[in-house]
This record gives C-alpha cells, structure tokens and sequence, in this order.
C-alpha cells in the first residue's frame, strides 16, 4: 500500500538538531533513550513544498522494526484521502484539531487527545485547524 506522506530517513541525521542525547557524539539508539522536540519540527515541515503544494506533509523520527513513529502537520482543511494500514496505530494530536471518518463514524481528535486505531480500519484524516499529529504505528506481531 502507498503512504498517504512521504517516508524519511528513519534515524535523525546531524542537521536534525531537534533530536536530543545524552552524548552529542553517540548515534541515537531507541533502547538507550532519545528526545524529540517535535514542535520545531513541525514548523520545519511548514517549509516544506508539500506543505505547500498538498496541504499536508510528514517525517517518520523512529523506524524500528517493531515500530514506526512519524509527525504529520496538516493545513486546516487538508484531507489525507481514505486509506488503511496493516499495523496497529495510534493518532495523537499534538497542536490543532483533526477529525478522522472511519466509514460512518465521526472522531474528533482536538489537541491532545489520542485515538488507537485497530489494523485494517479504512479511514481518512482531516485537519479541522492547522494541525500536528503524531502517529504511531506498531511492527508485525510476534
């Protein structure tokens, strides 16, 4: 299935200073821990010609093979089409608002509410303000 958003490097790359460590010389390891500052990031996808072009854009900060964590910031009035994932995911808006529509179910997901999403579920995303959400997406199952 094609991503509604363009896949990125997973691990943050040096000019990604929004990502934080204990050790500025060691690579960023997810079982040691790492930091993201997501709201700089969020205004650096702003800035991005997606953005611009199609309402919407994002950047995956962790690609594990158990899991895939990505920030999405949407224009207010911006529809990621309807779609489906095979993961097990999460939806946390982090500023804004979005609404998703999941057949004919209505969800309203105002700035820091979370939403979990079962594997398979059709749905789309629209963002009812300017929006930042941050999606999670869990690996195969064991």
């Amino acid at each position: 299935m094609q991503l509604p958003y363009p896949a990125r490097p997973a691990r943050p790359r040096a000019r990604e200073s929004h990502a934080t460590k204990a050790d500025p010389m060691e690579q960023p390891h997810p079982v040691r821990g790492i930091t993201f500052d997501t709201a700089p990031i969020a205004q650096e996808l702003r800035g991005e010609t997606a953005y611009e072009r199609e309402g919407h854009t994002a950047r995956t900060l962790v690609r594990e093979p158990d899991l895939r964590i990505v920030l999405m910031v949407m224009k207010a009035g911006a529809v990621i089409k309807e779609h489906r994932v095979k993961e097990t995911a999460s939806l946390c808006t982090l500023s804004g608002h979005v609404r998703l529509r999941m057949g004919d179910r209505l969800v309203d997901l105002p700035s820091g509410r979370l939403l979990m999403l079962e594997r398979d579920l059709q749905h789309n995303v629209e963002a009812v303000d300017e929006s930042s959400v941050l999606l999670t997406l869990g690996g195969p199952e064991t």
